[in-house]
């Protein structure tokens, strides 16, 4: 049949970002196909550092127990100024809460592997040496141009196109999206071996009294990673370690380095994400300093953001206005990216003389008040984690209704929140669910493994026949969504979600009868008291699911396999 073997989609490039984009496309049965110019997989790593929310993205992808094995995980940032330890501000996510509160120290080539290893378990390969030269989109697909190294080229014809193919995208530049922003610093990059006697338990910031620097720990001993803000043209490792010493107080020695690179970055974004069919993540997207470590972050969280509905609309489950809410997502997040970044670039050199004068008096005051010091070590968490990303005002989060005083159940009164639980719009993670050795928190974390939406139930009295609609939801829409019934025991009610404890309808904030809908994700979508065909309809409106199911009898071919299981992370196997 025409057309039949044509992939679904291309990715263009194989860096973190494209990897999770072709991962998770091709775990929910979209057929990919993967190029990258380059030769072969990347010999140095840019970027090091995955936060928290990532480390949860990698979880759901069923990767997570690779990466953390390569890695070191890091609970602490300490700061130096003219020899003076100024403070060692420790990891608090308490308000945060989160299977991973740490940071996990890994080169960028050790993620790409582990990403690289699973995608060929999906049974994706990657085409290394093939260029995308053009593409040309019309209402059908993409016409796409590659070039090989040796010269040979073709047109291939897919659905969509993903450009993940960094800051100087050429998928970008073939969209004509301008990166709006402006230049900044040229810094200095190293991986080397350092002898000192500094513990490789934090992170380090040390200031000379003109510039700062940094250095981080890998899991491999004696190893660091090291930032120079204000890098010399000459002096080496020599002039390096000098500074160090300096900054630190103590000496330290800098060893032959593996890799380093004295690089000007920008502070740069597009204004929208993606053209008809054809979208960018990552770099591609945006570019701003490494200061706070959140180029790669950012990039995977917004290739799984943009993979799950990519899948939804070629498998026709929604309509191609779920699309639109990549970049309305996206973009905002990007913008505030740019601005964080830009004060963590300011507080990570710190040229001001006057500000690193009065270093030792400020830190004097955060050490001496133990609730400042907390303050400033959430704000800083917070805003470096991703953990408190959320999609409050997007299309597809449905608002909390008041509570109907009459209590009588009708559509508005379904739609009302319990006074605890995540809120539509936050991780549903954000609640406290993150205790091994709960049986129901192990049975949540992992239904968030599967690739498809979650309608998760408390078995109880309700308004209405919700069993009724819990099972039609189930019948009609079990392809991409995952109806679960939260009980005491594994054996009470449809699909059952073991909770005997009732930990975490507690912390769901799922009181008899109540829901939660969640997207692929992992945010809370909507949520309510009773279970009713309104309240159900009313949340999967963003969907289009009408028109979709319309459509379908005359979508075109392309047969593709099942979503498929990812395994569940160690932390969370009995």
């Amino acid at each position: 049949m025409p057309g039949l073997d044509r992939p679904r989609a291309v990715v263009v490039g194989a860096g973190p970002v494209g990897l999770t984009a072709a991962h998770e496309l091709a775990r929910r049965g979209v057929r990919v196909r993967l190029v990258d110019a380059a030769p072969g997989p990347a010999p140095t790593s840019r970027a090091v550092a995955v936060h928290p929310r990532t480390l949860e993205t990698f979880a759901q992808m069923g990767v997570v127990d690779g990466l953390l094995a390569r890695g070191r995980r890091n609970r602490a940032f300490t700061m130096y100024s003219g020899g003076r330890r100024l403070v060692r501000l420790e990891a608090d996510y308490a308000t945060m809460p989160t299977s991973h509160p740490y940071t996990l120290i890994v080169p960028q080539t050790e993620t790409e592997a582990v990403l690289r290893e699973a995608l060929t378990r999906l049974g994706v390969g990657i085409e290394w040496g093939v260029r995308l030269t053009g593409f040309e989109q019309d209402q059908d697909g993409v016409s796409v141009h590659l070039t090989r190294a040796d010269g040979t080229s073709e047109t291939a014809r897919t659905s969509w196109l993903v450009g993940c193919d960094g800051g100087h995208s050429t998928v970008r530049k073939l969209l004509g999206l301008e990166l709006a922003g402006e230049s900044s610093e040229t810094w200095m990059l190293a991986d080397a071996p350092v002898a000192s006697d500094l513990p490789p338990d934090t992170i380090y910031w040390a200031h000379t009294g003109g510039h700062a620097l940094m250095m981080v720990p890998y899991a491999r001993d004696g190893h660091w990673r090291l930032l120079d803000t204000a890098p010399v043209p000459e002096g080496g490792t020599a002039r390096l370690a000098e500074k160090l010493s300096q900054g630190l107080g103590r000496e330290v020695r800098v060893g032959e380095p593996e890799w380093t690179s004295v690089f000007t970055f920008q502070q740069r974004m597009v204004q929208r994400m993606h053209d008809g069919r054809v979208f960018v993540a990552g770099d591609a997207a945006h570019v701003h300093s490494p200061a706070s470590g959140q180029g790669m972050n950012t990039g995977v969280q917004e290739a799984y953001n943009l993979a799950w509905k990519l899948a939804q609309v070629d498998r026709g489950h929604a309509g191609r206005r779920l699309l639109d809410t990549y970049s309305e997502e996206r973009v905002p997040i990007g913008r505030a990216l740019l601005g964080s970044t830009r004060t963590a670039t300011f507080l990570v050199q710190l040229k001001n003389l006057l500000a690193s004068a009065a270093l030792p008096a400020v830190f004097c005051v955060v050490r001496s008040v133990p609730a400042l010091r907390r303050a400033i070590q959430r704000k800083v968490l917070g805003g470096m984690s991703g953990l408190r990303i959320a999609y409050t005002g997007s299309p597809l989060t449905t608002a909390a209704q008041p509570r109907h005083p009459t209590g009588t159940g009708n559509a508005a009164a379904s739609a009302t929140v319990p006074a605890a639980g995540p809120a539509p719009g936050r991780r549903l993670t954000d609640a406290r669910v993150h205790d091994p050795s709960s049986p129901g928190c192990r049975a949540l974390h992992e239904e968030l493994r599967d690739p498809r939406w979650t309608l998760l139930h408390a078995e109880g009295a309700g308004i209405g026949d919700a069993t009724a609609v819990r099972l039609a939801a189930a019948v009609r829409y079990g392809a991409w969504l995952s109806v679960r019934t939260v009980t005491g025991t594994r054996t009470d009610g449809p699909a059952p979600l073991a909770d005997p404890d009732a930990r975490l309808r507690s912390a769901l904030g799922l009181a008899d009868g109540s829901w939660l809908l969640v997207r692929p994700d992992g945010y809370v979508a909507a949520r309510g008291e009773h279970l009713t065909r309104a309240a159900l309809d009313r949340a999967l409106a963003p969907l289009g699911l009408g028109t979709v199911l319309a459509a379908q009898a005359v979508r075109e071919p392309g047969a593709t396999p099942s979503p498929t299981p990812v395994p569940v992370p160690t932390e969370y196997r009995p």
